[in-house]
């Protein structure tokens, strides 16, 4: 049976991608981090995400794999987005179809404004 969780910005299924298609798997996770392409990622950002996510799939090593583990799992990659947006590591892809801005406004320095958001 595919279990899935989906955020905003991270899609986790128990499948194997195969011929384009979704085969389910009881033994692979499969993570589709930004599918909206909401941000501009460099490859070390993504190694970070890539990272947190064999991290926090070992942390539920001998647990059972249900929904919940897996939205806990998409829950903790979300705030880590946020935290490197934040820091600057990724940005916003001002091209992006979607332009919602659902981690905050984009932070765009000026000499008027240059050190006075955070």
């Amino acid at each position: 049976m595919l279990l899935k969780s989906t955020t905003r910005h991270v899609h986790i299924f128990t499948a194997e991608v195969s011929n384009n298609e979704f085969v389910p798997s009881e033994k692979m996770l499969t993570l589709d981090i930004d599918p909206d392409n909401e941000f501009n990622w460099s490859d070390e950002a993504l190694q970070k995400v890539y990272r947190k996510f064999d991290e926090l799939v070992e942390s539920y090593d001998g647990e059972d794999l249900t929904e919940y583990n897996l939205r806990k799992i998409g829950s903790d990659l979300e705030h880590m987005i946020r935290s490197l947006l934040e820091n600057g590591a990724i940005s916003y892809n001002l091209g992006s179809r979607v332009l919602n801005y659902s981690m905050g406004l984009p932070k765009l320095e000026s000499p008027e404004t240059e050190g006075k958001y955070r």
